[in-house]
């Protein structure tokens, strides 16, 4: 009985999802791009429906992310690494504010030249490598960064992977010893493409709504672009425009997102047809921190 009434469920929901995305998309223009996204977010929303059923609460969602992070962090030894942490979360806090789930945020530096990365851990924990930050331009850029992370969150991308991950490896969520035995790379490795792609979108929003330039978006993008030329043409005999600790650092970005010319073109689309400025400008990617010399 308690099988066919969670079958009966998991169809209603599907029936009511494809009722809404019709409702929800009558008055769009009709376009062979808005079909392909619609097709795409409705084969999304139907996969992901019996993790709907059975979602972890948001307080565990956070219990779990909490422990996880005590592992995965590390010291921060510099007043520069200071400094990078502090302005990472001063910005992440704010574009946060336009999330659409009201967690405990926290931002974290890992300091690591080579790892040209960040990641989402449940429950709103971010971390960011300084080979990545290495990589940013502007605060704008690093605004659009953060709020790809935080959209992995926001729509439960972190959530999901954990419970997924879970099953796979047979670990008691709520025993603190399984749970830490869940490795880092996990979540450096990406997600689905469609998952990105929705991380890209909604995070460019909530940057722009933060008071951002989406022009930063489009800056960094362009050049991933041209990092991946270089990285796919000098990936085994590297040049002085891009070293080898580049090319072990981009190695792992690359293979864990979409096509970085497929995330260009899915920007300026979102930018051209919501109207999102680009004209605003840039603010500068700036550290401000002090460094005490103690008297011998």
């Amino acid at each position: 009985m308690k099988r066919a009434f969670g079958l009966a469920a998991v169809l209603a929901l599907t029936i009511g999802a494809m009722y809404l995305a019709q409702r929800r998309n009558r008055h769009d223009a009709v376009s062979a791009s808005a079909l392909v996204n619609l097709a795409a977010d409705w084969q999304r929303d139907l996969t992901r429906v019996p993790m709907h059923l059975t979602r972890i609460s948001d307080s565990e969602e956070m219990r779990i992310g909490d422990q996880l992070a005590q592992r995965y962090a590390t010291p921060i030894r510099t007043a520069e690494d200071r400094a990078l942490e502090r302005y990472i979360s001063e910005v992440g806090q704010q574009v946060t504010l336009h999330a659409r789930r009201k967690l405990i945020w926290h931002f974290h530096l890992l300091a690591d030249p080579s790892l040209i990365n960040a990641f989402a851990l449940p429950g709103g924990h971010i971390f960011v490598g300084s080979g990545l930050l290495d990589q940013l331009k502007s605060e704008d850029e690093l605004a659009f960064v953060l709020g790809h992370e935080i959209e992995h969150v926001d729509h439960y991308h972190a959530a999901e992977r954990v419970q997924i991950e879970a099953k796979l490896r047979h670990v008691d969520l709520d025993l603190a010893g399984q749970l830490l035995s869940i490795p880092m790379s996990l979540w450096q490795a990406g997600y689905s493409k469609d998952e990105e792609s929705e991380a890209d979108r909604e995070g460019l929003r909530i940057a722009v709504a933060s008071d951002y330039s989406s022009q930063g978006a489009v800056n960094l993008l362009e050049r991933w672009v041209q990092l991946h030329r270089e990285y796919v043409i000098h990936a085994e005999t590297p040049t002085d425009e891009l070293g080898q600790v580049a090319i072990e650092g981009l190695t792992g970005y690359f293979r864990s997102h979409p096509l970085p010319s497929e995330r260009l073109a899915q920007a300026k689309e979102i930018i051209e047809q919501e109207h999102l400025a680009t004209g605003k400008p840039l603010k500068p990617f700036h550290l401000a921190y002090e460094i005490t010399i103690e008297a011998k």
